[in-house]
């Protein structure tokens, strides 16, 4: 097969041409034994359909390239946990980077992760970085990885690195998989209890209600309130539903905003039974990446710097770079945190005591053991209490609609009397 590719030479200048290779990947390795590093390598056919007027077939590889990607080419969280697991045991084992990257590559079965890998091992081959050519799949590695990973590689310690990546990992996504568990049943009971609201007050009750003789005139006042509200859903339904997805929408668009990140995220830690959910878990999440860092040798600055991002609360955030500016003013970093408010008087403790002793990122990471475990005992009240309350709202939705039901029929039965 033939690759066109774009990329720059040994001394930096740009070339272009065309190479034969069994697939990309063999063709990324014949580039850079040529001494030439590639940014971009496509298929010759695939450019020439393009150019020669199949736009229309160039199109349907693309959609086709895209459905693949929506589908089994997704790289989830737990294929980034798998992977850097695999690379600490492999490096610990005493395997080179290189070798340690081809072996594990090999071994993958979702054809994502082997790309994946596989391009990693080409930059590496090519004389990259391992951390480089992380840096440059940002949707797949973040901040926090890259760092570590620069540093692993500049301190020759990248083995005990990538295992304290994989530990980090390994809690961030045991409390994913706590916080879905917890929201899961919740969001199956208000999804049925709302289907069967809609369909009791559209469907049920006017036939109900229409055997009954008097007109709407004469019936109880909820029963009327209830009879406006499916007359409005039967004739306005449409309307609702395209108001609600466009909330929805503007709701989503907004919160990816600055502010509205801000505002949203400020607003969660305010809510009676989540706010402490959140907060617990993103203090756990301060003190064992910063305790991490640390370790590594990443100087107190530049471990904010990257700490800010893994915190997942834009208002925490905003705190940590209010805390890094101080910290680069000369204050202590135990002093700040304990104006903003928003950190438990615990951690600010364990800070300034590791700060006077100098085993700031040994006490952190001790710390951090402590705040998982209230993060987990906050999990689990979050999953007894809110399920508890949205079956109280629904109980409380449900027998207002049973009551208006059947108050008609009750004042049939006592001759008229009504309430």
């Amino acid at each position: 097969m033939q690759f066109s590719y774009k990329g720059v030479d040994g001394v930096g200048k740009p070339v272009s041409g065309v190479v034969e290779a069994v697939d990309r990947r063999g063709a990324v390795a014949q580039l850079a034994k040529m001494d030439c590093f590639a940014t971009e390598v496509v298929e010759a056919s695939a450019a020439s359909a393009a150019s020669e007027g199949g736009i229309v077939a160039a199109f349907l590889r693309w959609v086709g390239l895209r459905w693949r990607q929506v589908g089994s080419g997704r790289i989830s969280s737990k294929d980034i946990l798998a992977v850097t697991s695999q690379l600490s045991t492999a490096l610990r084992a005493g395997l080179g980077v290189l070798d340690a990257i081809e072996i594990i590559g090999a071994q993958q079965a979702r054809a994502s992760v082997k790309e994946l890998l596989g391009d990693l091992a080409d930059a590496v081959r090519a004389g990259e970085s391992l951390s480089d050519a992380m840096g440059k799949r940002p949707e797949v590695f973040s901040r926090l990885y890259v760092s570590m990973v620069r540093v692993g590689e500049t301190g020759g310690i990248l083995d005990a690195t990538m295992t304290q990546l994989a530990q980090l990992l390994g809690r961030d996504e045991k409390v994913k998989t706590n916080m879905k568990n917890a929201s899961a049943y919740p969001i199956f009971v208000l999804s049925i209890g709302f289907i069967s609201v809609i369909i009791v007050i559209t469907a049920i009750l006017p036939r109900i209600i229409n055997t009954i003789s008097g007109g709407v005139a004469v019936l109880p006042l909820p029963t009327r309130m209830l009879m406006a509200m499916s007359d409005f859903l039967i004739k306005f339904g449409w309307l609702v539903a395209l108001a609600v997805a466009a909330g929805l929408y503007w709701l989503a668009k907004w919160k990816r905003s600055p502010e509205g990140r801000f505002r949203w995220d400020s607003f969660k830690l305010k809510i009676p039974v989540l706010g402490p959910v959140v907060r617990t878990i993103a203090v756990g999440r301060f003190a064992r990446t910063l305790g991490a860092l640390t370790k590594s040798g990443i100087t107190i600055l530049n471990a904010l710097v990257v700490v800010r991002d893994t915190l997942g609360n834009e208002q925490l955030g905003r705190e940590i770079d209010e805390v890094a500016a101080r910290v680069k003013t000369g204050e202590a970093l135990a002093e700040p945190l304990g104006r903003s408010g928003l950190f438990p008087p615990l951690l600010v403790q364990i800070v300034s005591v590791g700060e006077q002793t100098g085993k700031l990122d040994e006490l952190l990471l001790n710390a951090a053991e402590t705040f998982d475990e209230a993060a987990d005992a906050a999990v689990t009240r979050f999953m007894a209490i809110f399920p508890a309350v949205l079956i109280l709202l629904l109980a409380l939705i449900i027998g207002f609609i049973i009551a208006a039901t059947l108050l008609p029929i009750v004042v049939m039965e006592l001759g008229g009397v009504g309430l």
